[in-house]
């Protein structure tokens, strides 16, 4: 398929901001591909060069695309610049540019999706001495074959900031609309902006199929090939890969424990609710691989927890979700998710930080053993499962602490038992419910009387003044709608001027300053990456921010380093939280 093609669905899906209409577009987009570039396709058109779970990255900055804008175009540095600072986009700079370059060149390259996609994938391999020159031609190389359309998708490829709002939900719909609208009957009707589903039962069928298939391999590149090549066969036999991370299963926020009885029903499990960081442990061939909820190989930085599990766990292939919690050597007592944080990201002296900063690694849950998948399994036989399979250390590895309960009063006092050493309150989880990945369906639910707290990314940032003047210290947040990031407001407070004083102005900056997109003024747009937990006053109507809304007195509690982008708040928590506020 010719790049540009796929460059006038990304135009379609920018101009749009309905949801059917968007599934409409990218149902279109699929039935036009053919079968060996729909991998890439799908890859493509949700801005990515590999899937959520592969760690490569491109490594490729803001400064590195000007400079590749700038062979590609002959056109000096500092007029890109400009440029870029006017727009604030330098995926339209790239567009403009190249623009006036074809009106006196009038010539031009056609460009695959395959060429587009293999080139850019190289820029993930290159590394040692003359790397940022081999990437610089390596895109400017694409860009003097480019189209300015496909100019401007390059570069924003690049960059990660696609702007076509496409969302998972979006994504699985367009799968059955593409491959199985004969089976279903199904007819859009753009005028009405209206879907008509002739067999509802059969559509379900299919929407469960692509969402199980998704479920399993967390990469529609495979569900889509499946459901195009082998229809509906196809996507009910594909499994769990152990090796390949899913989605974690996600708890809804209860403010009382009967709240909490009503979403999971008496009885139900009352689990510690930690305050660590998710581990999702894989075990095949003896080989161990730890995975964070971003789905990120954290393998090599916690070989301690990986011998816990190879020494305590029965079984010769498996998936378990656990969370790994720090505790303090001297005291024993639990630490809050900051004092071990640092560990994630680590790459040296890592035998030194697991005795610095131990961990215990807490085990709730179990997706697959020897063979047998058990998504669809109730909690309750799953839990039972691990009870016969996890042999139990102290603080090396244990179950989750637990209590079946109905009533009040027994949550009550094993709420207070969790606080007391030193947890962030409870879960309370369904016996009969299944393992739902990535969502929050209520059949888990976590207790914390505390007022709800927001993971809000952060889309934009402003140089302070004055003795603050070398930091980026206000910052633009923002939840997520299918795919978008909206703005809820800004938040500053409660971060430090000194770096041993806890989370500084001065960190914050340095992590965000690589993640610039463009610069107006004092105001730095920033690529979505970075994610903080954000606690508020009070939720208001707001017609000032994208989102509807804005946090009232927002503070910024603490980095999210075990989250991403994709895991932000959503507006629908947003307003779900406002209502209740009113009550």
């Amino acid at each position: 398929m010719q790049y540009g093609k796929l460059v006038e669905f990304y135009e379609e899906l920018g101009k749009t901001t309905k949801r059917l209409e968007k599934t409409h577009i990218i149902s279109e987009l699929l039935k036009q591909t053919p079968a060996e570039d729909l991998p890439v396709i799908m890859l493509l058109l949700e801005g990515r060069l590999f899937p959520s779970y592969d760690a490569r990255e491109i490594g490729v900055a803001s400064r590195i695309i000007l400079k590749a804008i700038s062979a590609a175009s002959g056109i000096e540095a500092g007029r890109i610049e400009k440029e870029w600072k006017k727009t604030g986009d330098l995926g339209l700079v790239a567009e403009n540019l190249i623009k006036a370059k074809k009106q006196a060149t009038l010539h031009s390259q056609e460009l695959t999706v395959k060429k587009v996609f293999l080139n850019l994938r190289k820029l993930a391999e290159l590394e040692g001495s003359g790397t940022v020159e081999r990437k610089i031609q390596l895109i400017s190389e694409l860009l003097t074959s480019a189209k300015p359309k496909e100019a401007k998708y390059i570069v924003r490829t690049i960059l990660q900031v696609l702007r076509v709002g496409v969302g998972s939900g979006s994504v699985r719909d367009a799968i059955v609309w593409a491959f199985f609208s004969g089976e279903i009957n199904l007819r859009y009707n753009k005028e009405e902006n209206s879907m008509e589903i002739g067999n509802r039962e059969e559509y379900k069928r299919h929407i469960d199929a692509v969402q199980k298939a998704f479920d399993a391999t967390n990469d529609f590149a495979l569900v889509a090939e499946a459901a195009k090549t082998k229809g509906l066969s196809g996507l009910n036999s594909i499994g769990l890969l152990v090796g390949i991370p899913i989605k974690v299963m996600l708890a809804l926020k209860v403010d009382t424990a009967e709240e909490g009885f009503e979403r999971v029903g008496k009885p139900a499990e009352l689990e510690f609710k930690y305050d660590g960081f998710r581990i999702q442990a894989h075990k095949k061939n003896n080989e161990i691989k730890l995975f964070t909820r971003r789905l990120e190989n954290v393998t090599n930085q916690f070989p301690d927890v990986a011998e816990y599990i190879k020494k305590h766990v029965k079984g010769k292939e498996f998936i378990i979700d656990s969370e790994a919690v720090g505790y303090s050597n001297k005291t024993g007592r639990y630490l809050p998710f900051q004092s071990i944080s640092q560990r994630i990201k680590r790459k040296y002296d890592i035998e030194k930080m697991s005795k610095e900063f131990p961990v215990e690694l807490n085990v709730f849950d179990i997706i697959y053993h020897d063979g047998k998948n058990y998504l669809n399994e109730p909690f309750e036989s799953r839990r039972k499962l691990l009870e016969g399979i996890v042999s139990q250390e102290k603080k090396k590895i244990v179950l989750a602490k637990s209590l079946i309960a109905s009533n009040a009063k027994e949550v009550k006092k094993f709420y207070e038992e969790a606080i007391k050493l030193g947890n962030e309150g409870l879960m309370l989880k369904a016996l009969n419910a299944p393992y739902k990945p990535g969502a929050r369906v209520g059949y888990m639910v976590k207790y914390k009387p505390a007022k709800e707290t927001f993971d809000l990314a952060i889309i934009a940032a402003e140089w302070g003044e004055g003795k603050r003047a070398k930091w980026l210290s206000s910052y633009t947040i923002a939840c997520t709608d299918n795919g978008n990031f909206l703005e809820i407001g800004k938040a500053s407070t409660g971060l430090k001027e000194k770096d041993e004083e806890g989370l500084s102005f001065n960190q914050m900056t340095k992590l965000l300053k690589p993640l610039t997109l463009s610069e107006k003024g004092k105001e730095v747009a920033v690529k979505p990456s970075i994610v903080i937990e954000v606690g508020y006053e009070e939720i208001q109507k707001s017609p000032t921010y994208s989102s509807g809304f804005a946090l009232r007195f927002p503070r910024v509690i603490k980095l999210r380093d075990d989250k991403g982008p994709e895991d932000a708040t959503t507006l629908a928590m947003i307003k779900d939280c406002y209502n209740k506020q009113k009550k």
